[in-house]
C-alpha cells in the first residue's frame, strides 16, 4: 500500500488509499491537522511542502493554481484537502512532505 511521511510528526508512515487526499490518509491516521476551511480549498491552512515523490500525486487542482498565481503557495506546497495520490501509483509509492512553521499547530509536536 502507498505510504505517506510527515517527516516533522513523530508518527511513522501513513497507509493511503490510492485516490484519496493527504488530508483524509492523515486524518485516518489520527493526527489532528489545520484545516480552517474545512478541507474545501478555501484557504491554505492545510498546505504541506513535498519532498519527494510529487509524482505520484494528481496534479495541482483550480485552487492550488489559484493560490500559486496570489504568491500564497509555493510551487513545492500542495494542500492536503486538494492533492490526492494518484490510482495508478505502485503500491510501494511513499510520498513524503513537512508541515511547515507557519501552518503547525500549538498543540502538536512537530520534529525539526
Amino acid at each position: 500500500m502507498p505510504t505517506l511521511t510527515v517527516q516533522n510528526l513523530p508518527a511513522g508512515p501513513i497507509s493511503t488509499s490510492a485516490g484519496a487526499t493527504l488530508l483524509a490518509s492523515v486524518q485516518a491516521a489520527g493526527h489532528d491537522w489545520l484545516h480552517a476551511c474545512g478541507g474545501r480549498g478555501r484557504c491554505t491552512t492545510c498546505r504541506v511542502e513535498v519532498l519527494h515523490g510529487p509524482d505520484h500525486l494528481t496534479p495541482p487542482t483550480e485552487a492550488e493554481l489559484r493560490y500559486r498565481a496570489a504568491g500564497r503557495l509555493l510551487p513545492t506546497e500542495r494542500l492536503t484537502c486538494q492533492a490526492r495520490l494518484l490510482p495508478t501509483a505502485a503500491p510501494a509509492a511513499e510520498v513524503v512532505v513537512r508541515v511547515p512553521r507557519a501552518v503547525q499547530l500549538p498543540h502538536v509536536q512537530y520534529g525539526p
